[in-house]
């Protein structure tokens, strides 16, 4: 009967070496993947957050009416008013709940210690108590600028411009054709965006 065999201590050795080497490989293989994971997560959440962006500025500007409103000082501004800063009164805010108050509401683009925010207002016509509603939208936006696009096909840094200001009534409450927003951000660098405004 022939005696039994163990695995000598170099037959040990070498496979424990070979399991050693094959466990490395799988976790740099398992750790490469969670990382490409962990990158494609951030870039759709970054992605996410300019498309959201881009819906709230749309949904705002292209619903923007000609509805002029009382600051708190009581002083009646346009219905839009454009500089670094874009203020205007905006038709379609939802009233699910049915509460006392209009379906328009003044809203404002600024960019504001390294972030774009909007602010709303609850009423029209301020008191020098009324306070907005302020929502930080991103902080991955590193400026702003906008430009309006007038009747006479000319781009405008403000809005009403010098010679709107000056001239009647009924051309200082008109509203651009279009609002041209352009944003520097971290990840994607300069992105221009074009609202058609309705009554264009």
């Amino acid at each position: 009967m022939a005696a039994c065999r163990g695995f000598t201590l170099l037959e040990l050795l070498v496979a424990l070496a070979i399991f050693g080497l094959l466990a490395t490989m799988s976790y740099s293989g398992l750790q490469a993947v969670m990382t490409q994971q962990s990158r494609t997560e951030e870039a759709a959440d970054r992605l996410a957050e300019l498309q959201k962006l881009y819906l709230i500025m749309q949904r705002d500007i292209e619903q923007v009416v000609l509805r002029p409103i009382r600051d708190e000082y009581g002083d009646t501004q346009p219905a839009l008013i454009g500089g670094e800063t874009l203020q205007l009164t905006r038709a379609g805010w939802r009233n699910p709940v049915g509460r006392q108050r209009s379906t328009l509401q003044r809203v404002a683009y600024a960019y504001e210690d390294k972030q774009l925010v909007r602010y709303a207002w609850l009423v029209l016509d301020r008191a020098q108590d009324s306070e907005p509603m302020v929502q930080p939208l991103s902080d991955a936006i590193e400026s702003l600028q906008i430009r309006y696009l007038g009747a006479d096909n000319e781009w405008k840094e403000q809005w009403p411009d010098t010679a709107t200001a000056n001239a009647p009534a009924t051309a200082q409450s008109s509203l651009p054709r279009i609002v041209e927003v352009t944003i520097e951000h971290e990840n994607y660098g300069p992105i221009v965006w074009l609202f058609r405004l309705p009554q264009s």
